[in-house]
């Protein structure tokens, strides 16, 4: 469950980050133009936000026993949350860039991890820590 816990919190701090400080760039990448708008800049820092502190919990279950549980539940929420709505969106909106496609993805695979590290972990009667 660390390694899971690590890897998963690594990289929704990591996109936290890049969408809370610099979401133009970050979306730019995807060719996704978010112009001075002061609303949709505020929607798009406040998601970032939100991510990054979701990804400092996941990230601190990895490194505290007793955090484990709650930052697995919340790994899996949150990443299979983001990969479920995107394909959402491709069924109501179609295709976006390639990069959104990966993007969900790599979120439906750390969300399915997240779930499958739970499941083992009930199983094991919640023995697992992360140390």
């Amino acid at each position: 469950m660390r390694l899971i816990l690590l890897v998963s919190g690594v990289v929704a701090v990591g996109i936290g980050a890049a969408t809370l400080f610099a979401p133009a760039a970050f979306h730019g990448a995807n060719g996704i133009e978010l112009g001075s708008d002061a609303g949709l800049l505020s929607e798009t820092r406040a998601a970032g936000g939100a991510l990054l502190a979701a990804g400092a919990l996941i990230l601190l279950g990895a490194f505290v026993a007793r955090l484990a549980f709650t930052a697995t539940v919340v790994g899996a929420a949150t990443y299979l949350a983001y990969g479920l709505s995107r394909l959402l969106s491709i069924a109501l909106d179609g295709i976006p860039a390639s990069g959104l496609v990966l993007a969900a993805a790599l979120e439906l695979i750390i969300g399915l991890a997240c779930a499958f590290a739970l499941v083992r972990d009930r199983r094991q009667g919640g023995r697992e820590t992360p140390a």
